[in-house]
């Protein structure tokens, strides 16, 4: 009888909830607002995902004025004021009007501290609980995904809304799937797990049905955006929607760099690198190339500096830093090398101008925002060779070397000892047509290019 009762007991409170979620759902359904929702939870970390929010809510201001901007924060000290503030002191960019804001207290479960094991697919869940939140604070008629959280989606979707998203990388690629089976050690894969046949044979069951589930809810959405060939490629074939995939390059601040002079000071090369100061970006790998570039170094050539620019999410990115800052000491470099933490945007431009080259480093990094940003500033590329850099960025333009393209220590030593010792007009040459290539990913064609994939959107809910 006990169990009966048991059974009987959790049976109505399933069917409590369902009813509760869904008398949520079809409130949030009626009282929604025509408005374009933007899921970006972190408006503060500084990188390539936040310029293209505060392009894409522009984007939408100057397409559809009568559209109300909602931007989903788990900031709690952002505002409308501060948030337009920022959007031009980091980025440059000018909203027609502010913002309204939209408060999240679970901000915690998409944390990568939140979740030691499973990470993946533990954020990709607690996404949908933070989606949720949003949700029934504010329902929107257009949801826009700027932070590449896919299995929002069919909420979204449950709560009325048509989903559009931009979508810089996807959580699961190929590329990870085919590491995990060549037992290859990185970021992602943990070397235990490498050296291991049977954790790594359940790591690529883990990864399989991931990609099932993150191909369904991809496939949710109405119109996905992206940003380069190599995301695209990847994203067609996980989602399966090829005629809703739009590459749109994302925006890229060409035109206030391509005013910097390409003349520089010799007497001290500068090697810039713009990045978070996240794992994948693989901060380490340019202190050692740069160690070995040092060590190799003519006596006759000027001894050059390295300047990492970069912003701070978290304590893990802070430690980070610090880590970074402490294998200087072990590399002896320390004295050649500087770091520039959560810079403003006018002092990144006048880093920039003051650069030779500027060195990146992430594998299979989805486009490259900074790669184009050294360019257009006339600091020739040194990038890795994978991915957008490989794909879309650093190529001939009109038949002339645009920049180097690199995968170990090594190489990206000799690139740099190539640079400084090119010729003054040797190097002005290729700087002048890095900044021509550059121009194909400008702010402007950034507007255009979003502007036309979503026009068919916002048209057609109107009828």
């Amino acid at each position: 009888m006990a169990i009966v009762i048991l059974i009987w007991s959790l049976i109505t409170a399933l069917v409590a909830s369902i009813v509760t979620l869904a008398s949520h759902i079809i409130n949030a359904r009626r009282n929604r607002k025509r408005a374009v929702g933007f899921f970006h939870p972190y408006t503060n970390d500084g990188g390539g995902g936040e310029r293209v929010l505060w392009c894409a809510v522009k984007a939408i201001q100057e397409e559809s004025p009568d559209l109300h901007c909602i931007v989903y924060t788990g900031d709690h000290d952002a505002s409308p004021e501060s948030l337009t503030a920022r959007a031009i002191d980091r980025f440059g960019v000018k909203l027609l009007h502010p913002p309204q804001v939209v408060h999240l207290n679970r901000r915690k479960w998409i944390e990568e501290s939140t979740y030691p094991h499973f990470t993946m697919i533990g954020q990709s869940f607690g996404s949908i609980y933070l989606s949720w939140e949003a949700l029934c604070k504010f329902t929107p008629l257009y949801y826009f995904d700027t932070s590449g959280y896919a299995f929002t989606y069919p909420l979204a979707r449950l709560f009325g809304c048509i989903v559009v998203c931009y979508t810089h990388y996807p959580t699961i690629s190929l590329d990870m799937l085919s590491r995990v089976r060549g037992r290859s050690s990185m970021y992602n894969n943990d070397a235990l797990i490498a050296r291991s046949i049977w954790l790594s044979r359940c790591k690529i069951i883990y990864y399989t049905f991931f990609s099932w589930m993150y191909g369904f809810v991809g496939s949710c959405a109405h119109l996905a955006m992206v940003n380069s060939s190599w995301t695209r490629s990847h994203i067609e074939k996980l989602w399966r929607i090829p005629d809703r995939i739009k590459r749109v390059y994302p925006p890229c601040d060409t035109s206030g760099l391509q005013a910097l002079p390409l003349e520089r000071p010799t007497e001290r090369p500068a090697i810039i690198s713009v990045a978070q100061f996240r794992p994948e970006k693989a901060h380490t790998l340019q202190l050692k190339a740069f160690s070995v570039a040092i060590k190799k170094l003519d006596q006759d050539l000027p001894r050059p500096k390295l300047q990492f620019v970069g912003s701070c999410r978290n304590k893990s990115d802070e430690e980070r830093l610090q880590n970074l800052k402490d294998k200087a000491v072990e590399l002896k470099v320390d004295g050649d090398v500087e770091f520039h933490k959560n810079v403003m945007y006018r002092d990144l431009v006048k880093l920039l101008g003051g650069a030779v080259a500027g060195i990146h480093s992430m594998i299979d990094e989805h486009f490259g925002i900074s790669v184009v940003e050294y360019m257009a500033a006339g600091a020739i590329p040194i990038a890795h060779n994978s991915a957008g850099p490989k794909m879309d960025i650093v190529l001939e333009e009109d038949g002339q070397q645009t920049g180097f393209l690199a995968q170990n220590a090594e190489e990206y030593a000799d690139a740099i000892l190539k640079i400084i010792r090119m010729p003054v007009t040797e190097r002005l040459t290729m700087a002048a047509a890095a900044r021509q290539r550059a121009s194909r990913f400008s702010e402007q064609r950034f507007y255009e290019d979003f502007k036309t994939a979503i026009r068919p959107v916002l048209c057609h809910s109107t009828k």
